[in-house]
């Protein structure tokens, strides 16, 4: 495979499973040092990189922490020097109930890791990038963020949110360097979905049914377009929704 980011950094939140692990590989396999964060404490991704000639370390992170989440940029520029690429992955699906049964403290949790730590990991990360001149930002929303899902307030909320964001902070750094851009996967078959279904076979053949590929999309395919958001052949794609989805939102 093409080393296309040889002596590049990136930062990846929510990397211990699921898409956040994917991406991580996925950045290591392209030649980048990666930084992984996130509050599980789980060496795969790690070990992973490392037992193919990768580069990367691990820092425990809760995002919605101001100053772990400052620790967590200093750290990788302490170790590498710079910032190029950020994967802003990490997010909870929070609890299922309708919009007057959501309780505070659902909302509260999912709205802080979802929405303000995207904000908190960008407020970071921007200052680094706009002293070298350039880097590249990609958040991590959902379909969530384009459509409602009734049940699910808070994390519908936050994830509208992250795209409202992404937009402003991408018109923000437009003229500067730095492009911003968020993913929307639709059902992707990570740890979170595993929750949401239980495992169920039965139900996770509805949700298969419900994608009009008639499937769940793979981490592996959601990373390939994070990579590509970061990478040159993206220059000119800034404050863009790319919805990694299988087809759901065109229905």
């Amino acid at each position: 495979m093409e080393k296309q980011f040889e002596g590049k950094v990136a930062i990846v939140t929510g990397g211990s499973f699921g898409i956040g692990r994917a991406a991580s590989i996925a950045f290591a396999k392209r030649g980048a040092k990666v930084m992984i964060a996130d509050w599980v404490e789980d060496n795969e991704t790690l070990n992973t990189i490392k037992g193919f000639g990768g580069e990367a370390i691990f820092f425990k992170c809760d995002v919605s922490d101001d100053t772990n989440v400052r620790l967590m940029i200093e750290t990788t520029i302490e170790k590498y020097g710079r910032l190029d690429f950020a994967f802003n992955n990490a997010g909870v699906e929070g609890i299922s109930a309708p919009t007057q049964d959501c309780t505070i403290e659902n909302w509260e949790r999912t709205i802080n890791v979802n929405l303000r730590g995207v904000w908190l990991c960008m407020k970071y990360e921007i200052p680094h990038m706009l002293k070298q001149g350039k880097g590249a930002i990609v958040n991590n929303a959902s379909i969530a963020g384009l459509v409602g899902f009734p049940g699910i307030p808070a994390y519908v909320a936050s994830k509208h949110g992250v795209l409202g964001l992404t937009k402003n902070a991408a018109l923000e750094n437009a003229k500067l360097g730095i492009r911003v851009n968020a993913v929307c996967p639709g059902v992707i078959k990570t740890p979170m979905i595993d929750r949401f279904t239980g495992k169920n076979k039965e139900v996770e053949k509805q949700f298969e049914n419900m994608e009009p590929i008639g499937r769940m999309g793979q981490p592996e395919e959601v990373a390939e377009a994070v990579i590509w958001l970061c990478s040159d052949s993206a220059s000119f794609v800034t404050g863009h929704t790319m919805a990694v989805d299988g087809g759901w939102v065109a229905q």
